[in-house]
């Protein structure tokens, strides 16, 4: 039998470089590297496939939607919000002015539904709703804004009320920052709505009503009456817990020039239903603070209405803009579904006492103006009894006939001044009076991206349709010579 004689070698021979084992090498013999390869791979291979397919399924909807929007857009939802951070002082509370005076502040924010956001111009249909992880990115991307600047107020519109994720989203980072929050529908399952959010570090709800306009647009309001919860110190002997009312509202969109009387008259209805709520609980004269999306610019009739009833733009007073037409488009908040941009996002603030006309007086003015410039009648918006008001208040003899005089004065608007006595800041150091009052004075007011301060609206900004909104009040006692009702 043949052996095989392994002869070793010479001493003084060369010794060969040791080779390194090749892979074909521990094929051919039983190891556990074979053993790994053949059984334990696979196994680890196949966890890896299944982990990648559920996760694929997640992600479906990122590479549909990939065909949308560009990989930028998908991957920093806004790339414009990084580059700033608006009202940093607005984190401390009270004392948010850099001046150290105690202070409030505001945000008003439409952050474009995700059933009215469109993806594709040439397919109408495609809506952001319809992608889950896009519509999840942008409001979280919200959420950290609205919970970074810590407003002692936030108003947003075309909130998604009919999406149970989100609204616990909102409703849960919101809370657990310290904020109550009261959302409304609107009606005939519209899908979408108002969100209200007031921390309760600043203040306490009182009440709260749900006003429901019942119209062509399915409008909605929300007014809540709050408290402050620490006084505002006027002075160094002086201090109050100021009671505020607040509404957020999303007025209708005019699809054509017949609809302006409908947004008008949802005005006319807030307005009648804060009268009725401050006479029927009682309330003696507060601030009023009005936010949302009114879907009209400084030129629009719901403006000048707006204007006659004593409020004032808190972001035109900060800027010093005026209410003429050269102040008209120096800033914008909204570009549209039709491309147009314009300013239409506001937070009106009225005073106590502040000078404003007859609620009536004021309504019938506004109504006929939109008369006046669109000669169509009032086809919608207005009841029967509401038409026969206005022909009540044009007929000034209470003859039945509306003659040339009364016409030209409604053709004119020249109709009487119902004019209250307005009031002044009062530097004195005395005790406040009977007619006294507190009211704010806005401090300041940023829109962002900043770019629409100029006019200007931003290609990059992707967050919403609509700029956000925050103003900051602080308190100042008025002293008026008149009691307003």
């Amino acid at each position: 039998m043949n052996q095989d004689i392994t002869v070793p070698p010479p001493s003084n021979s060369v010794h060969k470089p040791k080779l390194r084992p090749t892979l074909n090498s521990y094929f051919n013999k039983p190891t556990l590297f074979k053993a790994f390869f053949f059984c334990f791979l696979p196994f680890l291979i196949s966890l890896f496939l299944i982990a990648y397919l559920n996760q694929s399924g997640k992600n479906s909807e990122m590479v549909l939607l990939a065909g949308f929007c560009n990989d930028s857009d998908i991957a920093n939802v806004d790339s414009s919000e990084s580059k700033s951070v608006p009202f940093q002082e607005t984190r401390t509370g009270h004392a948010c002015s850099t001046m150290g005076e105690p202070c409030i502040s505001c945000t008003t924010f439409n952050i474009l539904a995700p059933i009215y956001k469109r993806l594709d111009q040439q397919n109408q249909s495609v809506r952001e709703s319809d992608f889950r992880a896009f519509w999840l990115a942008r409001n979280k991307k919200i959420v950290n804004w609205l919970l970074y600047e810590r407003s002692s107020i936030i108003c947003l519109q075309e909130f998604w009320v009919g999406n149970e994720e989100l609204v616990h989203m909102y409703e849960e980072s919101l809370g657990a920052a310290g904020y109550d929050t009261f959302k409304l529908a609107r009606t005939n399952n519209r899908g979408d709505g108002l969100l209200t959010a007031i921390h309760k570090e600043y203040f306490k709800v009182l009440n709260r009503r749900e006003l429901f306009f019942n119209d062509f647009g399915d409008r909605v309001a929300q007014l809540l009456h709050v408290q402050s919860v620490a006084p505002f110190s006027i002075n160094q002997n002086e201090s109050v817990q100021q009671e505020i009312i607040i509404v957020n509202t999303h007025l209708l969109f005019p699809h054509d020039s017949s609809l302006s009387i409908v947004r008008l008259h949802q005005v006319y209805q807030i307005l009648q239903y804060l009268e009725a709520y401050q006479r029927e609980n009682k309330l003696s004269q507060m601030p009023v603070i009005l936010c949302g999306d009114w879907n009209g610019s400084k030129r629009g009739h719901v403006y000048k209405f707006l204007r006659s009833q004593g409020f004032v733009s808190s972001y035109d007073i900060a800027h010093e803009y005026t209410d003429s037409d050269a102040d008209a488009h120096k800033w914008v908040s909204h570009r549209n579904h039709r491309g147009n941009i314009c300013g239409v996002d506001f937070i009106w603030l009225r005073n106590p006492h502040k000078s404003q006309k007859l609620l009536k007086i004021s309504w019938a003015e506004a109504a006929f103006g939109i008369i006046k410039v669109n000669l169509t009648g009032l086809s919608h918006g207005l009841s029967f009894q509401e038409t026969k008001d206005l022909w009540v208040q044009a007929d000034a003899d209470g003859n039945g006939v509306v003659d040339y005089e009364e016409f030209k004065r409604i053709w004119d608007a020249t109709w009487l001044q119902h004019m209250d006595e307005d009031c002044s800041l009062e530097d004195s150091n005395e005790g406040i009076a009977e007619d006294d009052a507190i009211g704010f004075a806005v401090k300041k007011a940023v829109l962002f991206p900043h770019e629409v301060e100029k006019g200007i609206w931003p290609e990059n900004y992707s967050l919403s349709d609509h700029a956000r909104l925050t103003a900051v009040f602080s308190p100042v006692r008025l002293r008026c010579s008149k009691q307003s009702l």
